[in-house]
């Protein structure tokens, strides 16, 4: 290797050839009879939410509720049309709400708070007036409220699909985490794993499948559970996580064939990491094929940032760039002798992405392949930084690292193989880096920016959001640090505003992506990184692919 920055010191892969070794936890004729329960207790469920959460008598406390528990269970997936329709119900039955336009109880407030979320999580606009009938004169919320944690995290969990300017939102997040944060210690469980767990990262940003495996066993402590609910719950927990063991193992596989072939000593061995990821964007079964192919691409594009970011000389990285815009093997002779390889595996794996889709489908590939491509230019643009010790400034620096955080390319990657929401309008709407996926960056490239302060930088990185903005407002790292963790906020609060502006032929790609970014919260929960710090991530690991939900 001829690249000036040395080998780098990752952390070496904790997994080791674990996934590849291990033993399905499932037989065959087990499989079969867990699918075969499950069918049966869809349909009896089905109907019992036609009924519950569709029927005119339905209130708007029973029908929130129901799809809450189904969502956090994780089995909503089973009953899309059922609950659209029920929350279509909800949102034009305001009325229905028993407190009507004036005052109203306290204990309301957790019904409100959870239409509220649930609507505006499904793209549905609705107003934050909603929360002026539990204000007092003064504008204030209502002390009387402060005692009850059930409606404190309900509005704390709410108050977080805020948009840009909402201050009566601002407010609730401060009343409410302020109260819950004094009653820790104090609550009960569930309660109080479930108060801890929305303080560390709210409800509507942690990844769903996060949220299920601890639910599940929490919800079964919840007075009047649905033992049917339940029962469902567990065997489809089970049956997508076998499935998603036989996909780790396939890709284990394929990355330790990989990686032995590119010989790329200096990049991340993280393809355990990557899967996890890849399982926060979609965890459902009908989602193998596009979860393969995310986490391939994933895999090819950390090996290129590596390369980039840590190895390459800036005379390397130009020509690396200049194959990866050509797109041809006869660039392969172009290329220092240990990029050749990668170069020959990146080429291969697009193909094999390619042969993997129907016909009709192969048009996808070609804005997969664009993306990557610009993915490149920017990566190019950051070393062009590192090499000719450049100082951009704040703007710049967040113009160019938005776009190099790797989210505008896996934004289309993430279409590829995602069955009919992948249509052509949603690849048009993704390669052109509308504002759910700038966002997206942003929320990257900040939390990224964070830890890597908080941690420690590589030599060889450019100057950092947190370094670009502290030179220029003269302020120090701690300070500049809490200013990008309030830009990363109100990124946050774009996303919630493009996901209600997207439109409905749009909105499930676009969830899709707000699912990649709310991984982050957890890659970089407290300042650290867990992509890069593997190590921090092993319990979450085992917690879903192993373990499961607690019995």
């Amino acid at each position: 290797m001829t690249g000036a920055a040395g080998l780098t010191g990752f952390e070496p892969c904790a997994w080791g050839d674990f996934f590849i070794t291990h033993a399905p936890p499932l037989s065959q004729e087990a499989e079969g009879r867990m699918r075969e329960r499950a069918e049966q207790l869809k349909g009896e469920l089905r109907r019992r939410v036609l009924i519950e959460a569709g029927g005119e008598a339905a209130s708007v406390a029973e029908t929130v509720t129901l799809v809450d528990t189904l969502e956090r269970l994780g089995v909503d997936t089973h009953f899309r049309e059922e609950i659209d329709a029920a929350l279509r119900g909800v949102l034009s039955g305001e009325s229905r709400l028993d407190s009507g336009s004036g005052s109203c109880k306290d204990s309301d407030l957790r019904v409100v708070a959870l239409r509220f979320r649930l609507l505006r999580q499904h793209g549905f606009w609705v107003s934050a007036d909603v929360f002026d009938r539990f204000r007092d004169d003064t504008g204030s919320f209502r002390a009387s409220l402060s005692s009850d944690p059930g409606s404190l995290l309900s509005l704390y969990n709410a108050a977080h699909m805020a948009t840009p300017g909402e201050r009566v939102l601002d407010e609730a997040i401060s009343f409410s985490r302020r109260h819950l944060e004094s009653m820790r210690g104090k609550l009960a469980s569930p309660m109080a794993e479930q108060v801890s767990r929305a303080l560390d990262i709210p409800l509507p940003r942690l990844p769903k499948r996060l949220e299920t495996v601890r639910y599940i066993a929490e919800y079964e402590k919840e007075e009047g559970h649905d033992p049917m609910a339940l029962e469902l719950a567990r065997l489809d927990f089970d049956l997508v996580r076998a499935l998603h063991l036989k996909e780790l193992r396939a890709l284990s596989l394929w990355w330790k064939e990989v990686y032995g072939d590119v010989k790329l000593g200096y990049a991340q061995d993280r393809l355990v990491e990557n899967y996890f990821w890849t399982c926060g964007v979609f965890h459902e079964e009908e989602y193998s094929r596009a979860r393969m192919l995310f986490a391939k691409t994933f895999g090819m594009l950390s090996l290129m940032d590596d390369t980039y970011d840590v190895y390459a000389t800036l005379e390397e990285c130009h020509v690396l760039n200049d194959a990866i815009q050509r797109w041809d093997e006869s660039a392969v002779s172009t290329l220092p002798e240990y990029m050749k390889m990668f170069y020959i595996n990146l080429l291969k794996t697009f193909q094999e992405s390619e042969d993997s889709l129907q016909p009709d489908e192969k048009y996808r590939v070609p804005y997969a392949k664009k993306a990557f491509k610009l993915s490149s230019k920017y990566y190019l643009d950051e070393a062009k930084w590192s090499s000719e010790k450049y100082a951009p400034s704040f703007e710049e620096h967040v113009e160019v690292s938005v776009m190099s955080s790797g989210f505008p390319t896996l934004a289309v990657v993430l279409l590829m193989g995602a069955g009919d929401l992948a249509t052509r309008e949603a690849f048009e709407w993704a390669i052109g880096v509308p504002a759910v996926v700038s966002a997206s960056g942003e929320v990257a490239r900040f939390l990224n920016d964070i830890a890597s302060y908080r941690k420690g930088k590589n030599k060889k990185d450019a100057a950092s959001s947190v370094e670009c903005y502290a030179r220029e407002r003269g302020v120090s790292g701690e300070e500049s640090a809490a200013a990008i963790a309030g830009m990363a906020e109100h990124a946050w609060r774009t996303i919630n505003r493009s996901c209600m502006e997207v439109g409905g032929e749009l909105l499930p790609a676009a969830r899709l992506v707000v699912n990649l970014t709310k991984t982050l919260e957890v890659i970089y929960l407290g300042g650290r990184d867990a992509y890069t710090f593997a190590g921090d991530l092993r319990d979450l690991v085992v917690s879903l692919f192993l373990n499961g939900p607690a019995v």
